[in-house]
């Protein structure tokens, strides 16, 4: 069933509307307090702040692992040089002990310092549509 947003999808949850929801680490939290149960982590290891949890292998479901990513893309045709000092204040940015912490503190992992560049980031996101586009097209899911 689609829905406008996660939140709204946990708020059914937690209600009984649905059944099932495969909902990003935010909400470990409700795991945590009792409220929601949670049967795997779509992941190939277990969450550090939740280790009892299994992964998906774990509980029978080998390879059903889903992430959430983030990149900062720029428009066609900026120049290489903006590109360049945009991707070293997020390399830096990353590099932050608070901010690595906050992110932590959210159950996101930063990719490696490798994984940091234009041409990782570009790399990755066709292996995610190489990945993704063959289950999107045959649920026949709307992509615009």
């Amino acid at each position: 069933m689609p829905y406008r947003g996660a939140a709204p999808a946990i708020q059914d949850l937690l209600a009984g509307q649905i059944d099932l929801f495969f909902p990003q680490a935010f909400a470990l939290q409700f795991v945590l307090a009792g409220k929601i149960k949670a049967y795997a982590v779509m992941a190939p290891t277990r969450l550090r702040a939740a280790p009892d949890i299994p992964t998906a292998d774990e509980a029978g479901a080998p390879g059903l692992y889903v992430s959430t990513w983030y990149g900062l893309w720029a428009p066609n045709g900026t120049p290489k040089d903006v590109i360049t000092k945009l991707n070293a204040a997020v390399v830096e940015a990353l590099a932050d002990p608070t901010v690595r912490k906050r992110l932590a503190d959210q159950q996101m992992d930063i990719f490696s310092r490798e994984m940091q560049t234009p041409e990782a980031l570009g790399t990755f996101q066709k292996a995610e549509i190489n990945k993704w586009g063959p289950i999107i097209k045959a649920l026949k899911i709307k992509t615009e």
